[in-house]
Order: C-alpha cells, then structure tokens, then sequence
C-alpha cells in the first residue's frame, strides 16, 4: 500500500469528528454562506453552517423594520444539525476531479483530495469513529449512472453541539425518492423549528396616550392596530426530498411592564388579549381620560427626572404543518419593545 492509500482511514477518521456538514456554497445552487477548513498533516478541522432548506414567506408584512422573536421556553432549542442530500453522481465528480467550484482549498479542506477519489471514486474504504459499522464501504466512480444522490450532516450553528458524535457519518449515498433511515434524518418538523428562527415579524411599536408623558393616577392607555398586527407565515422547503413544513406566529396578545412597582396595569396581569378584529387595547379618544382603558398602565408615583422603562412584549403563537400531513405547536415567541415614559405629579388635567 502507498503513503497516499495509508492516509485515508486517517483523513477519514478526523473528518468523522469534525465534520458537521461541511459543503461548498451553491452545492445545491441555492447560494449560502458556504464553509472553510483546513487540514494540518492527518488532523482536520472545518466549520460549517450552510443549509439547503430554502426559507420563503408565504404571508405576513413585507414592510418596515421587522425581526426575529424569542422563544418564551428558555429551554427550547431547534434541532443541532440533521443530514441532507449534497451531490448527485456527476456534481460529485465535477466537484472532486475538476474542483466545480472553482475553489481548491475549498474542495482540499473539506475531505482532503485523497478521500474524495479513493473513497468516492475508487471504491476504497474509510475507517470512522462514529458510525456503525466502523468501516464504511467505498464506492465505484461516484455512483454515476444511478439515480439518488450523497448526503451529509448539516449543523448551522457547529459552536453548540454538544455531542460530537451528531450528524457526523461520512457522506452517505441515498436512493431517490428515500429519506435515510438513521438517526437526525430529516422530517417536516426539523424543517418547521429550522424555519422558528426565520420568522420575521414587524417591530410593533405600541400606541400610547398621552404619549410623551402621563400623570399620576390618570391612566395611560396602549394599543395596537389591527393592520399592523397580522400572521406571518413562512414555507421551509429541503430540495431533492419532497419534504416542507409551513410555520406560523400568530399574534395573541400584548404584555406590559411598567418599569416600576408604582403602577397599576390593565388587566391586572398586565397581559392585554387580542380582540374580535386582530387589533389589541383600545384607541384612545377625546373624553376617556377618567375610564378604565382595557389595556394599559396607571402610575402611582412622579418619575422624577428619571423616566420610567415601559416594556411592551409581544407573544406570538408558533403553529407549525408539514407535507406528510403532521404538524402542532412550538413554544410561544415573544417580541419586546421598550419606551421611556415620563411622569409628573399633576392630579387632574383637561384632555
């Protein structure tokens, strides 16, 4: 055996433990932020982040400032990585033999070149750490002529996976038309807490009256207008699989935070629901000022120079369906606007 073939279950072996879906950007012809590595002798290292799944919004605001939401259970987390098809035959030997990328280092630092044309092309086997059995079974020039294609772990954020033994299988061939049968293959609902963080909802600022600053025991009222305040819907789609969920926020209700334990909110719970219409609370008219808002804030104490940090958080119902019929709920997402409410000691005023 030469020098170069010794130096595959090596390779091999290294990639297992650090490869968590390295691929080169455009793989699928999607675009993405692609992947770097490099190797130093037999150890390699690589970083890696690129999806497949195409994220498209189905309906919701396209306008103005809008952001992502946070999940209300502080232990939620969307799945670490999961496996996905890369390469059929011929976009494999295009990558490996004539760098179809058009980056080298790109093609040397992900496998190394001995592992892309002995491995993948000459049949030769690979010794990993991971997988069982420990030695996997080369493959003859690519796979060309069959019609499936090679897939391989994908873990967006690589810094937060705890095991190191996730999604790391030497890439895999796959019939078309199947989904793997192995650990993190990918479902509907990988898709929809995929797309979790890829919901973009309008940063809502909430109406106030009186806006720039209120009075003592004289209610300030807070709500939020129907037209600003919609569903959005967003389609997670993983091509070459069939395979998509539709996730949905939907707006239910206004919680607010006075800033201070000197105040009085309405409700009491200081969670405002939504109403009949998609609005939330109740503008404010001329004559009000001695009513009870529905949704709102009374200060029981002057600010003083300093003014009071009115937190307005937003929930959003996270609902998600997918295209073998499954579907449910992910836990609530919350957006949280921030306002500086002045508050002088007057008793009464005339609005």
């Amino acid at each position: 055996m030469t020098a170069r073939h010794r130096t595959v279950p090596a390779i091999a072996t290294a990639l297992a433990a650090a490869l968590f879906g390295s691929t080169p950007a455009d793989a699928l012809g999607d675009g993405g932020t692609g992947t770097r590595g490099r190797a130093d002798g037999a150890a390699l290292s690589a970083s890696a982040h690129y999806s497949g799944i195409k994220v498209t919004r189905v309906s919701g605001p396209t306008g103005g400032r809008q952001s992502t939401v946070t999940s209300t259970d502080v232990n939620w987390k969307p799945p670490p990585c999961w496996y996905e098809p890369v390469f059929s035959p011929a976009e494999l030997k295009n990558f490996a033999e004539h760098d179809g990328q058009g980056d080298a280092g790109l093609r040397d630092g992900w496998y190394g070149p001995e592992l892309w044309t002995d491995h993948f092309r000459d049949g030769k086997d690979a010794t990993t750490i991971f997988t069982e059995p420990s030695t996997v079974k080369g493959y003859k020039n690519y796979n060309l002529g069959k019609d499936g294609y090679f897939w391989r772990g994908v873990a967006p954020n690589v810094g937060t996976v705890d095991d190191t033994s996730l999604c790391s299988r030497l890439m895999f061939w796959v019939p078309a038309g199947h989904i793997p049968a192995v650990p993190k293959a990918p479902t509907p609902r990988t898709l929809a807490e995929y797309a979790y963080d890829q919901v973009k909802v309008p940063t809502t600022e909430v109406e106030l009256k009186p806006n720039a600053r209120s009075t003592v025991n004289v209610p300030t009222w807070a709500w939020l207008d129907r037209n600003d305040f919609k569903e959005v819907k967003v389609r997670a789609e993983l091509p070459r699989t069939g395979l998509w969920a539709e996730t949905t926020a939907k707006p239910v209700a206004l919680h607010l935070e006075p800033g201070t334990g000197d105040a009085t909110t309405f409700p009491a719970s200081g969670d405002c629901a939504i109403n009949d219409d998609g609005s939330i609370g109740t503008p404010y008219r001329t004559g009000d000022a001695d009513r009870t808002p529905p949704c709102g804030v009374t200060y029981l104490r002057a600010s003083d120079g300093t003014p009071y940090h009115l937190k307005a958080s937003i929930t959003w119902r996270i609902s998600w369906r997918g295209s073998d019929g499954s579907g449910g709920d992910l836990p609530d997402g919350t957006f949280e606007t921030a306002r500086d409410v002045s508050v002088q000691e007057i008793q009464s005023v005339n609005r």
